[in-house]
C-alpha cells in the first residue's frame, strides 16, 4: 500500500474520530443537568401576582433562539462545527432550500419554564415558510408557541426590519419582545431585552441568566417601569 493511500485512509479515520466525538460533546453539553429552582410562592406573591395582568414575551427566532445556515446560499455564512439538531427540506420560490438548523443550548428548558409565566408569541423577520417550521420543531406538540408573526409583519427601516409589537398587542405595558437586534425593536427600547446573538457556541448561557429577571417581571404591573432603566443593555447585537 503506498504512502498517499495510507495517509488518505488515516484522514479519513481522523475525520470520523472527530465526527463522532464533536457529536458526544454536543450530546453532553445539551443533556447536562440544568435547574432553576422555581420556589413556592409566598401568599403576598401569590395575590400580588393575581393582580397584575398575564404578560406576553415575544420571542425572536434567529440568533436568539437558534441559528441556521443553508445550501442555497452565496455569501458566508457562520456554520457551527457541531451536527444540526434538525434539518428543513424547504421550497422557497419554486426552488428546494435545505436548511441546517441549530438549537441555542438550553433553549428547550427555557421555553418550558417562561411558558409557564408568560403567553409566548414568536416575532421573526425570516419568512413565513421558514419560521413556521422552526417554531414547530421549538413548540414540540405543546401549543406553547402557537401565536407568530413572520416577515410579512414587519416593517423595513434603516436596512433592518422592525417588529410592531402594537400588532401583537395594544396594551405596552404587558408586553415585551427578546431580540438580538436592536434595529427590531427600535420603536420599543423600553419593552425590550437584548440578548447576545448566537452562533454557535456550545457554552453559552444567555437563555439561562435570563431567568431570574423573567421570573421577577412577571409581578409588575408595567415591563417599561423596569425595563426603561436598563437603555444600555441595548447596546448588545
Amino acid at each position: 500500500m503506498s504512502l498517499q493511500l495510507l495517509l488518505s485512509k488515516a484522514s479519513q479515520i481522523w475525520q470520523y474520530v472527530c465526527t463522532v466525538f464533536k457529536k458526544c460533546t454536543r450530546s453532553i453539553l445539551q443533556h447536562q443537568v440544568v435547574k432553576y429552582d422555581i420556589v413556592p410562592l409566598s401568599p403576598l406573591s401569590k395575590h400580588r401576582l393575581s393582580i397584575v395582568k398575564r404578560k406576553i414575551l415575544v420571542l425572536d427566532l434567529d440568533e436568539t433562539l437558534v441559528h441556521s445556515h443553508h445550501n442555497g446560499v452565496v455569501r458566508q455564512t457562520v456554520r457551527p462545527k457541531m451536527p444540526p439538531d434538525f434539518v428543513l427540506d424547504l421550497i422557497i420560490e419554486r426552488h428546494p432550500v435545505q436548511f441546517f438548523v441549530h438549537k441555542r443550548p438550553h433553549v428547550n428548558y427555557f421555553l418550558d419554564i417562561v411558558s409557564q409565566w408568560y403567553e409566548l408569541v414568536i416575532f421573526t423577520a425570516s419568512i413565513e415558510v421558514y419560521g413556521t417550521e422552526v417554531a414547530d420543531r421549538l413548540d414540540a406538540g405543546t401549543g406553547i408557541l402557537s401565536r407568530r408573526f413572520y416577515r410579512q409583519h414587519c416593517t423595513q427601516e434603516m436596512g433592518s426590519f422592525t417588529k410592531d409589537l402594537s400588532t401583537v398587542s395594544n396594551d405596552l405595558s404587558s408586553i415585551f419582545i427578546i431580540d438580538n437586534s436592536p434595529g427590531a425593536y427600535r420603536a420599543y427600547p423600553n419593552n425590550a431585552i437584548p440578548i447576545k446573538s448566537w452562533f454557535s457556541d456550545p457554552t453559552d448561557i444567555a437563555l439561562l441568566n435570563l431567568l431570574p429577571l423573567l421570573d421577577a417581571l412577571r409581578f409588575t404591573s408595567d415591563v417599561r417601569s423596569v425595563l426603561s432603566r436598563n437603555l444600555h443593555l441595548n447596546k448588545l447585537g
